[in-house]
């Protein structure tokens, strides 16, 4: 086993601090990747708080890991040595669901490995060992099975290319599922971490997107994003003068907000995809959906080979996230801040720095 430095959340009232974890040196078909950068996610913050009610503790938290191959098992055969790959929201998942052999292993039928906060798999039937936590990307290796690992092509700045393998796939795969091509009108609600990646990708498929933000101040950022149009949504007179106006809203907001508002700006057959998950249910007036044959549908992450196909479109577009690189040390600070907004867009910690520094 191989000693790792760390970050934890010990329990769900601390600062994350200093802490040693064990890593296995890779199995046959594994990797073992020395980790550059990792970004940070909400959801690490609503998982080390324990906001969700599912936390289990010591946490590392981190799933937007970009790093190097150091070593493989002797049946690998899809990575070598000093190859720039990335690790997403999960290591792995039960391979013999309907979903799983769809290539939508996000959606396994037993439930996906999550790269934190989750469990290993039994290499024999790929069952849950809850004798093995899994520890997330805040550390400075990790050991995945080659499956579940990502190629980063390298059109893309590593520190940029983190937050791909979270916010990039959540807006990417609702893009694709729902088929928005060139010339679609299409509303992104909110303007984050998820948000600037939805405008980016939808803009990226010849999309004429428009954001709907409770913020004027987000307007300047939102038209330099590529975004055609912006509209602040506080005041009340932005859903009659849009009434009926997009073909796809991708909806990435978390806090409570009224969903028939934004169905409204719908058009025939419209669809709004919901990708934030808000504290307390929200209702939908079924005469909202039916007077225009509207869709509200759900989606989050996608399959490993979406997630390729993301990451190439991006290497073949231009597109990547827009971050502040931090320190491993800035990591309860920058929870501090995204919980104020105060980001642009994505940080992500430069953790190869952190493991040089540590000997």
């Amino acid at each position: 086993m191989l000693k790792t430095p760390a970050y934890a959340a010990l329990d769900a009232r601390s600062p994350l601090a200093p802490f040693t974890i064990e890593r296995r040196e890779p199995g046959p078909t594994e990797v073992l990747i020395d980790i550059l950068y990792c970004g940070v996610c909400h959801s690490d913050i609503h998982q080390a708080r324990d906001e969700w009610g599912s936390s289990s503790f010591p946490m590392v938290p981190g799933h937007e890991i970009v790093g190097r191959v150091a070593g493989v098992g002797a049946k690998a055969g899809k990575f070598k040595v000093g190859d720039h790959v990335g690790v997403g929201v999960f290591v792995d998942s039960c391979r013999s669901c309907a979903n799983c052999k769809a290539g939508e292993e996000q959606f396994c039928d037993q439930g996906m490995s999550g790269t934190y906060n989750s469990f290993e798999r039994n290499p024999d039937d790929h069952r849950f060992d809850k004798s093995r936590p899994t520890y997330g990307g805040y550390s400075t290796r990790i050991t995945v099975d080659e499956a579940y690992v990502l190629r980063i092509p390298s059109a893309i700045p590593l520190d940029r290319a983190a937050p791909l393998l979270c916010a990039g796939i959540t807006t990417w795969s609702p893009l694709k599922h729902f088929g928005v091509k060139a010339g679609d009108k299409v509303a992104v609600v909110g303007l984050g971490g998820l948000g600037h990646m939805g405008v980016k990708l939808a803009v990226a498929l010849g999309a004429d997107v428009t954001v709907l933000s409770t913020s004027e101040s987000k307007r300047a950022d939102a038209l330099a994003l590529g975004a055609k149009d912006f509209a602040a949504t506080r005041d009340g007179t932005v859903f009659k003068t849009l009434a009926q106006q997009f073909d796809y809203i991708l909806d990435t907001v978390s806090a409570a907000h009224d969903y028939n508002a934004y169905l409204e700006l719908l058009k025939l057959d419209g669809t709004m995809v919901l990708l934030g998950i808000p504290d307390a249910p929200q209702a939908v007036a079924a005469g909202t959906l039916i007077r225009r044959r509207r869709r509200l549908a759900g989606s989050m992450i996608g399959g490993i080979a979406e997630t390729q196909e993301m990451l190439d479109f991006c290497a073949e577009h231009g597109v990547a996230s827009d971050i502040e690189l931090i320190g491993i040390d800035q990591v309860n600070e920058a929870y501090e801040r995204m919980l104020k907004a105060d980001v642009r867009y994505r940080f992500v910690i430069d953790i190869g720095r952190w493991a040089s520094q540590d000997g």
